[in-house]
């Protein structure tokens, strides 16, 4: 079940940030506005295909959606930085990631275990 919460989160940030990126220099939509966004779109693809798969694939798949969140922080930053985002949107959506990543890290400990437990 608190697997399924990490889908919601996730949901919302996509819904808050997905609208911002609209507001950023049009001349960086197609290189740093595209790729925060791939990083949030990957990231969502990935926990679903994590969802659907087991044992040391899914450990795998896990992996792989940190390594999207830690790109999208990398460009959330660089878009506070650049002040495409203002003070308090830097703050909510820094949240809104630290808690993706909270429940991110409960799951990859939960799978660590399933693993360990299934050989």
């Amino acid at each position: 079940m608190e697997e399924m919460i990490i889908f919601t989160r996730t949901y919302d940030l996509l819904t808050w940030l997905l609208p911002r990126c609209e507001t950023f220099p049009k001349a960086q939509r197609l290189v740093v506005t595209q790729r925060l966004q791939d990083a949030i779109l990957n990231f969502q693809e990935t926990i679903f295909d994590a969802n659907a798969t087991s044992g040391r694939e899914r450990g795998k798949l896990l992996a792989q959606a940190d390594a999207h969140l830690n790109k999208l922080r990398m460009y959330v930053r660089l878009a506070h930085q650049w002040d495409w985002l203002t003070v308090g949107q830097f703050e909510h959506v820094s949240r809104m990631i630290a808690e993706v990543g909270r429940l991110l890290g409960g799951w990859v400990k939960q799978t660590g275990g399933e693993q360990r437990g299934s050989r």
